[in-house]
C-alpha cells in the first residue's frame, strides 16, 4: 500500500554508497562527462556491474561492490585503449540502465521485465553513442551524473523527477557550451 508519492527504489548497495562519493562522481559526470570519457566507463560500469551482482547473487553484497568495482576498471581501462568499443559498450550499459531505473522508478513493469528495458535502452544508447557522439555522450554522461547526484537524498517520484530533470539539462547545456566553445570559429 503506498501513503503519498514512493521513492525511487534502487539497489540497496549502490544506494549504501557514500553520499559524497557518489555526489562528487555524479558532478564530474555532469560537467566533465564528454571529457572524461573513461570515469564515464568506469562509473557506468561500476554501477550496471553491482546491479547485475545485485539481481544475480542477493543475498551477497560484498560480492555486488566487487563486480562493480571490476566491471568499472574494465571499463575505464577500456575506453583509454580500445574507445571504438568502449563507446559502444558505454552507450548500451548507459541506456539500459537508465531505461531500466526509469521503468522500475515508475513502476511501468516487473522485476524480470526490467532486464528487457535494459536491453531495449541499451541498443538505443548505442547507437545514439555511434552516431552522435559527442551529444550522446554530452546527454549520457549528464543523465548519469544527474542519477548520481539525487541518488543519496531518497526524493520521492515528484521531487526526483524534477531534480533529475534539472541537473540533466544543468549539465547538458554546461558541456554543450563548452564543446561549442571549443569548435573553430570562422574568421
Amino acid at each position: 500500500m503506498h501513503h503519498g508519492t514512493p521513492a525511487i527504489h534502487l539497489p540497496a548497495e549502490i544506494s549504501s554508497l557514500p553520499p559524497i562519493a557518489a555526489i562528487v562522481v555524479g558532478l564530474l559526470l555532469l560537467f566533465f562527462g564528454r571529457k572524461l570519457f573513461w570515469l564515464f566507463v568506469g562509473a557506468t560500469g561500476f554501477v550496471v556491474g553491482m546491479e547485475f551482482a545485485v539481481a544475480f547473487f542477493p543475498q551477497q553484497g560484498d560480492l555486488a561492490v566487487v563486480v562493480g568495482l571490476i566491471l568499472g576498471l574494465i571499463g575505464a581501462v577500456a575506453a583509454i585503449f580500445v574507445q571504438k568499443i568502449a563507446i559502444g559498450i558505454a552507450g548500451f550499459l548507459a541506456g539500459g540502465y537508465f531505461l531500466m531505473t526509469l521503468s522500475r522508478t515508475w513502476e511501468l513493469q516487473t522485476h524480470d521485465a526490467a532486464w528487457i528495458a535494459f536491453i531495449v535502452g541499451g541498443i538505443i544508447g548505442t547507437l545514439l553513442m555511434y552516431i552522435v557522439f559527442n551529444w550522446a555522450l554530452i546527454i549520457l554522461s549528464s543523465i548519469s551524473g544527474a542519477q548520481l547526484i539525487i541518488h543519496p537524498f531518497a526524493l520521492k517520484h515528484q521531487a526526483a523527477a524534477i531534480a533529475f530533470l534539472v541537473i540533466a539539462m544543468i549539465g547538458i547545456l554546461a558541456q554543450g557550451k563548452i564543446l561549442n566553445s571549443s569548435k573553430p570559429q570562422p574568421a
